[in-house]
């Protein structure tokens, strides 16, 4: 029982953390241009071509 004690705060504190660090992403622009990501896979550049 004091296993559970320890483990269920210690797991809602990491879940906090990962939301935190997923809002603190959304703050930072980190999902701004989901499209361009998308397409810049589909641009072939030259010179990037294997001997």
């Amino acid at each position: 029982m004091t296993g559970l004690a320890m483990l269920i705060p210690l797991a809602l504190g990491m879940g906090l953390i990962g939301l935190g660090g997923f809002f603190w992403a959304l703050k930072s622009g980190q999902f701004d241009d989901c499209e361009g990501a998308a397409a810049r896979i589909l641009i072939d550049e030259e010179g990037d071509e294997l001997p």
